[in-house]
């Protein structure tokens, strides 16, 4: 069975957020995007991620008109509590940087950007296989077969590797052209989907002497929360009462108790600091996962995603307007510089608030004198409060 050819301006690999925002806005500006995606529409659906939203990556849903579902469904947090010796320190994002951030789970920004795609007409296509690609330095050609078993190549003017920490696409960039940085942590996080009210109404970051615990939201009846662990746990170990033993002993006293309920999922989610660099080679442009991962602590992941799509728009959009390659050359010296600072700030909170195996006395006193340092200093504050909510973007480009 021959090939059917499809002719575009822009090959997108990868239909979770990143991809699909950088076609939604494409689109807008009446330039052409095939994207093709390995996983169905359901199996992203369905994938459990964290989603906490800088102001930026809210604006864009938002302005862009993708939805302003996150305004109405999503809940706006205008601080975290750091917890350590048992005693909780707010950090007022509104008061320190003037800023907050939502949560509103990774799902549904893939929800509302399908949909968007979905109604515009966008050409998106799920559950393909057999995925190549070819001509990486002149014109891109990605060759695919489709969920009914034709066979088709993609002939692009650009391609853009957005298929996730997997990637395909970086892999296919000589070695010789690429440099890749890696650090691994030697603890992951048990994450629970439990049934019970809200704890807290803003997240709470716990370091304690048995280790750090995350207290998130997701509805009035159903919270995610994490505890850190090792990354070889076995979760058919744990039932909910060990669970919940573990949570008290990171978390409660001084008069704070976890609202507490039949656990409805479990997992174990290792983590690890990736980026490669550059994240540009011929004309395939990396973007998301596929170029960089951080560690959850600092809830940078889907927010570097949506910011790389926005710098590789305004690089696409200017050489299609005016035939200026300017900002296309200089994607990834842009999107890097907001990578490592995101991988620092992720660093920072990863090392701050969790227990490394084996660490001495001294370790664990200077953390905490770490943590004091922190919550007594207004600056300190308002570092993390403007990491957190978000760094705006330099050189007069609309954040994020």
């Amino acid at each position: 069975m021959a090939r059917k050819i499809i002719t575009t301006q822009v090959a997108i690999m990868g239909a979770g957020p990143a991809g699909l925002m950088l076609s939604h806005l494409l689109a807008k500006s009446g330039i052409e995007s095939t994207v093709v995606e390995v996983r169905s529409h359901q199996q992203i659906a369905e994938t459990v991620r964290a989603g906490i939203l800088e102001h930026g990556s809210v604006n864009l849903l938002v302005e862009s008109g993708v939805s302003d579902r996150v305004l109405r469904d999503g809940d706006r947090h205008d601080g975290i509590e750091l917890r350590f010796n048992g005693e909780s320190h707010r950090i007022d994002f509104k008061e320190l940087v003037g800023e907050s951030v939502w949560l509103y789970p990774q799902t549904d920004v893939f929800l509302d950007l399908a949909a968007r795609r979905n109604d515009d007409g966008g050409d998106v296509r799920y559950s393909v296989t057999d995925t190549t690609v070819h001509d990486l330095e002149g014109k891109p050609k990605v060759w695919f077969t489709d969920a009914e078993g034709q066979e088709f190549e993609i002939q692009a003017e650009f391609l853009v590797g957005a298929d996730g920490s997997r990637s395909h696409c970086r892999f296919q960039i000589p070695e010789s052209n690429r440099k890749w940085y890696f650090h691994e942590y030697p603890f992951a996080w048990f994450g629970i989907l439990a049934q019970a009210p809200r704890s807290s109404d803003e997240l709470i970051y716990a370091n304690s002497e048995n280790g750090f615990a995350l207290i998130s939201q997701r509805t009035e009846n159903v919270q995610r929360m994490y505890f850190q662990c090792d990354p070889k746990e076995n979760v058919a170990d744990w039932d909910d009462e060990r669970i919940w033993s573990e949570f008290r002993k990171r978390v409660n006293g001084n008069g704070f108790e976890l609202e507490e309920g039949p656990v409805l999922e479990k997992m174990v989610l290792p983590f690890r600091s990736f980026v490669h660099t550059p994240m540009r080679h011929g004309n395939l442009f990396l973007a998301g996962d596929a170029a960089h991962t951080v560690p959850p602590t600092g809830a940078k992941g889907l927010n570097l995603a949506l910011h790389d799509v926005k710098v590789l728009f305004e690089g696409l959009e200017s050489f299609y307007s005016n035939g200026s390659t300017g900002l296309l050359e200089s994607y990834s010296d842009r999107a890097l510089e907001r990578v490592w600072k995101a991988q620092h700030f992720s660093y920072w909170m990863t090392s701050m608030l969790h227990t490394v195996p084996g660490s001495d006395d001294f370790g664990r006193a200077r953390q905490l004198g770490e943590l004091h340092s922190v919550v007594s200093s207004r600056h300190a504050r308002a570092y993390l409060a403007e990491s957190y909510t978000g760094w705006p973007v330099r050189g007069g480009l609309a954040t994020p």
